[in-house]
């Protein structure tokens, strides 16, 4: 499912999981719900392509706020593997 703007979900809302033995395809599954490395993961990819773009047109606050979340985004799966690897 891809990301729409304007998609924002009400607080204290969660959507339905299916049935414990329903088997959901990768392709169904919103951003971020294999756990906290994949949804860093995905933002730092996201926010990869959204930097790209505001370079292209010169949006020089916005590129590197965006960098800013690149890198935290990061060095937050580079220190979570760190302590796997410990």
């Amino acid at each position: 499912m891809d990301f729409q703007v304007g998609q924002v979900a009400k607080p204290g809302k969660r959507r339905a999981r299916p049935a414990s033995g329903a088997q959901k395809s990768s392709r169904n599954e919103e951003p971020g719900e294999g756990g906290v490395d994949e949804a860093v993961t995905f933002i730092s990819e996201q926010v990869g392509a959204l930097r790209k773009l505001t370079e292209r047109h010169e949006l020089d606050v916005l590129h590197y706020l965006l960098g800013m979340t690149k890198l935290e985004a990061d060095e937050h799966l580079r220190l979570r593997s760190k302590r796997k690897l410990s």
